[in-house]
């Protein structure tokens, strides 16, 4: 396959950036994304050039640190997938492709194709977790838990944090990533304890750091890798009346 790339290039977040153009030839459709971006960057090394600054770690649709923009669309056009799950045979020979690095005024431009993400990893550290002492575990048959509940608590705990759905809202919103851990711990017992200060915390964290608000767009879970249900921002929503409920009382 012969490729035009027009991959965005940014030295520094201080830096201006724009898209550069470049021509790959010989690339197999059987390549991932990003080994088809292994190999442009060692023909840069190989010609003196600087490589392609890019984000990814596990490349088994894991870990969400591979999130590029391909064409407009977070991810790429994989159905349900992360970019290093994209192969090349989703192209055709000949086509151009447009890559950029997540758009989103809560994820600043590091290099190249790299963002900061860290601001969903302070949403998580204000209370999206249990800190409540349980002494020594107990036996699993001990704590029952609806087969209904856990399995929603599971379907939401699949969000592997890639800010993917922040990068496909018109308004920068991250309500799916919050809606998804605040779902995941509501379904579960262990959960229900700090069920008030989590969600209450959160969401304050959440818009102190600049992220929008959802108006129904649903662009994030089309974008989601692992298909987060909205109905994971109605949890959340839900939940935060309680809170509200429960402050005025």
């Amino acid at each position: 396959m012969n490729l035009t790339l027009y991959i965005w290039r940014q030295n520094n977040p201080q830096d201006k950036g724009g898209m550069v153009k470049y021509i790959v030839d010989d690339i197999s459709p059987d390549m991932s994304f990003l080994e088809m971006l292994d190999v442009l960057n060692e023909r840069l090394v190989t010609a003196g050039k600087e490589p392609i600054a890019f984000e990814h770690d596990c490349r088994e649709g894991i870990c969400g640190a591979c999130g590029l923009v391909i064409n407009g669309l977070p991810h790429g056009p994989g159905e349900k997938s992360t970019t290093c799950q994209l192969h090349m045979r989703h192209f055709k020979d000949g086509d151009s492709i447009y890559i950029e690095p997540w758009r989103a005024e809560t994820f600043p431009v590091i290099k190249d194709l790299v963002v900061d993400r860290s601001a969903l990893d302070k949403i998580v550290q204000s209370r999206g977790y249990i800190s409540v002492g349980t002494g020594r575990p107990p036996e699993a048959q001990t704590m029952l838990v609806p087969k209904k509940d856990s399995e929603k608590a599971m379907d939401a705990a699949e969000c592997i944090g890639c800010g993917a759905c922040v990068a496909a809202c018109p308004n920068g919103s991250a309500m799916l990533f919050v809606g998804a851990k605040v779902t995941h711990l509501a379904h579960l017992p262990q959960g229900h304890i700090e069920s008030k200060q989590r969600v209450w915390e959160m969401t304050r964290t959440m818009f102190s750091l600049g992220f929008g608000n959802c108006s129904n767009h649903y662009e994030c879970e089309a974008a989601c890798p692992k298909s987060i249900s909205l109905r994971s921002i109605a949890k959340l929503n839900r939940e935060f009346l309680k809170t509200l409920v429960g402050k005025e009382s």
